[in-house]
């Protein structure tokens, strides 16, 4: 999600969209020969009275079509040039809905050269007012100062010096730059990396933060990445000129420069959000009910009698958006000192019995539904790793790729886990794989695609997996 400040500017797009549906049903009532007889086609008054019919129409494809095309995504740094390509998109599609209508309704006594000219007029009057919002925002900008984002750039890359160029000198844009951080020692620079985080603690309101990647390493893009989300501020990040963009990330042009900024998708979109969350509820409280409250009590008993400790083991996990929780698990070993190198590996020593069957079957993830229902994991998603894993593992997978798993929350099972790629890391391959299985499910999710995982993962713990140690 793309986080915005400011009394008024959140107003521009919704006047700007009332503006144009306005545009285009007055000149339609103009041009169009709305007091012909009645259409015959339906009996309701409503559909009988063609003006009405034709708002709705219209009102209708207007909003969808431009949102298919994302006709009102106009930024402070998009070019004119492709604001006249969506004009151009747009006047296109619409003409086809606008023709389609009134060869749908036949009694609409239309001449095909008059709706050219009623189509040529709006998209004028249209094109005009999105031109001139566009440059009356830029002139309030450089000349009242107003509606200006408040940014930092950290790094001292090529990509971050020509990206500060074009926040002092394009004034029109509205960015103010407020400091520079970088652990290379050079003109303009306002202190470390490390320092930057006093500033941001320091300096509240700040729009938002440029990463250049190829200064930080993971550790310091998962800080600022968590700043961010705290604080409702965007992060960017400026890609190394040398390597390829990912898909996953949203590239933006500022002049010629690309900045990337993580994608919204599918899953993160607030309906598919919510028809997963009802899911995970139902499903993580019929566990908890039905299963995990009177196994709880058998394994109790069970660990207890072959080990000292507690019946749960907690541990640290990073989870959407590199947010920090405590995952809970029925303890399996006995020890529940978490260090670094502590993935379980086949005969591993610190196994209890009942510990190792626990394993085999998947048994002690089953309080991880208590993590479901308290919204800090969902039953299908990517598995969350060990806090000391996760600089490691970056190292090893493009940084791109492994910031997008990490925009979802994390699952008790996913698509890599019944592929096979679970439990201990023994090759570079393993995790390759891993991050790659995690990835397509994001791309790809389903309510379907959740429900084939769940049964899979099932049918997985009656026949065993390889590495279910």
């Amino acid at each position: 999600m793309e986080y915005t400040r400011g009394r008024f500017s959140w107003l521009i797009r919704p006047l700007l969209v009332i503006l144009d549906l306005f545009i285009i049903n007055f000149f339609a009532y103009y041009f169009f020969n709305f007091n012909a007889e009645n259409l015959h086609l339906f009996s309701s008054a409503f559909f009988n009275n063609k003006h009405l019919l034709y708002i709705a129409y219209s009102v209708f494809f207007w909003m969808l079509s431009t949102s298919f095309i994302g006709f009102y995504n106009v930024y402070r740094y998009t070019s004119v040039l492709n604001i006249l390509s969506l004009l151009i998109k747009q006047f296109l599609i619409f003409s086809i809905l606008v023709y389609a209508f009134i060869g749908l309704f036949r009694s609409v006594n239309i001449q095909a050269f008059v709706t050219f000219k009623y189509l040529t007029l709006i998209f004028g009057l249209i094109g005009f007012v999105k031109v001139l919002s566009y440059y009356l925002l830029r002139a309030y900008r450089l000349k009242l100062k107003g509606n200006v984002r408040r940014v930092i750039i950290i790094g001292d890359t090529d990509g971050a010096n020509e990206l500060k160029s074009i926040f002092n000198q394009k004034k029109e844009l509205g960015y103010r730059l407020l400091a520079r951080f970088s652990n290379i020692e050079s003109e303009g620079i306002t202190g470390s990396i490390k320092e930057s985080f006093s500033f941001l603690e320091s300096n509240e309101g700040i729009d938002e933060i440029y990463c250049a990647m190829g200064e930080l390493t993971e550790n310091q893009v998962n800080d600022f990445v968590k700043y961010a989300n705290i604080h409702h501020c965007n992060i960017k990040f400026i890609p190394e000129s040398k390597k390829l963009f990912s898909k996953r990330l949203k590239t933006d042009f500022y002049n010629y420069l690309p900045v990337l900024s993580i994608q919204e998708v599918a899953l993160n979109q607030d309906f598919n959000k919510l028809i997963k969350r009802v899911f995970d509820v139902i499903f993580s409280a019929f566990v908890i009910v039905f299963i995990l409250s009177w196994v709880s009590v058998i394994l109790f008993i069970l660990i207890k009698l072959e080990s000292k400790g507690p019946l749960f083991y907690k541990h640290k996990r990073n989870g959407i958006k590199y947010k920090e929780f405590s995952c809970y698990k029925f303890r399996s070993l006995r020890t529940v000192k978490e260090v670094k190198g502590t993935y379980v590996k086949q005969n591993d020593t610190r196994l209890t019995k009942i510990g190792k069957v626990l394993r085999q079957t998947s048994i002690d993830e089953l309080p991880q539904f208590i993590n479901v229902l308290l919204g800090d994991m969902s039953v299908v998603g990517p598995r969350p790793h060990m806090l000391s894993y996760t600089e490691d593992y970056s190292k090893k997978i493009d940084k791109y790729n492994f910031i997008f798993r990490h925009h979802v929350k994390p699952g008790i099972t996913g698509l890599a886990q019944i592929k096979g790629f679970r439990g201990e890391i023994k090759n570079d391959e393993d995790i390759i794989n891993r991050i790659k299985f995690d990835n397509f499910y994001i791309e790809n999710w389903s309510l379907l695609l959740d429900i084939k995982i769940i049964i899979q993962t099932t049918l997985n713990i009656f026949r065993g997996q390889d590495k279910a140690y």
